[in-house]
């Protein structure tokens, strides 16, 4: 998967549908991230990009400090633009925020395609690679341009090579991850299974105490079929589960969100 370009795709899509909201007037909210107007949407994508962007230029041994950024990184005139803790933010959408995105995606796109995958980065897990990022931030970005979409009209799928190596990171990285942040309940043997129906691709993932295993097989007690975009969306919480087919179990498939805590 040559996921810079995905990225870079992803980000430009995500570009358009914000200014395709900026010119229709005040920003709108967006459904699938409460208590965020786009301006928020497109804040938080032009911080995510500029914090990334110092680790990996900068070779950094931990995170950047927010406010240094906000003071190096950021235009010296933020009038209109969302205010940390201070959401939603209300309004039309100003043109230099937009400006400000795009300029950080094309930084972080360039560093990607500069540095090797390879490469050592701080990152939040346990892989301290540029490729973490990478694939995060792709991910990230495929994510947020279905918000955009969504918010201002029909949201287009998740690229199937995007959305399947996002089903794979999500039991990966980020079910294992934010089991720790939240402090989830230990697992009690659960077994999902999730299958693909648009092409190959099946994840049983059976949560035993704080460990997240993933195998293949039809040892499961709830399935979810679906698209590859649909079963990522699922799992990152833009679609209800009625949006898949459901075999099985469906009072342990209400754990899932339990035993996986939201962002």
């Amino acid at each position: 998967m040559d996921a810079a370009a995905h990225f870079h795709r992803e980000v430009r899509a995500f570009h358009a549908a914000a200014r395709e909201a900026a010119e229709a007037g005040d920003a709108p909210f967006v459904p699938s991230c409460p208590e965020w107007t786009m301006s928020d949407l497109v804040f938080h994508l032009a911080a995510v990009h500029r914090f990334v962007t110092a680790i990996i230029r900068d070779r950094l041994d931990g995170p950047p400090d927010p406010a240094e950024l906000g003071r190096t990184e950021l235009p010296p005139d933020t009038t209109g633009w969302p205010v940390h803790g201070r959401n939603p933010t209300p309004g039309p959408i100003p043109a230099s925020l937009l400006d400000a995105f795009e300029e950080g995606a094309g930084r972080l796109e360039a560093l990607f395609r500069e540095r090797s995958p390879d490469d050592p980065a701080w990152t939040w897990s346990r892989e301290q690679t540029v490729g973490f990022w990478l694939r995060m931030q792709t991910i990230e970005a495929a994510v947020h341009r279905w918000d955009a979409e969504n918010a201002v009209g029909a949201a287009g799928p998740i690229h199937e090579e995007i959305a399947v190596d996002a089903i794979t990171q999500t039991f990966e990285v980020m079910a294992p991850a934010r089991r720790a942040w939240a402090s989830a309940p230990p697992g009690a043997g659960e077994r999902f299974r999730f299958l693909r129906t648009d092409g190959p691709g099946e994840w049983v993932v059976r949560f035993d105490g704080e460990h997240v295993r993933v195998g293949d097989g039809a040892d499961f007690e709830v399935e979810l079929a679906g698209t590859a975009s649909d079963l990522m969306l699922f799992l990152w919480q833009r679609i209800p589960s009625g949006a898949l087919a459901v075999r099985g179990d469906k009072g342990v498939l209400d754990r899932y969100f339990e035993l996986v805590p939201p962002l």
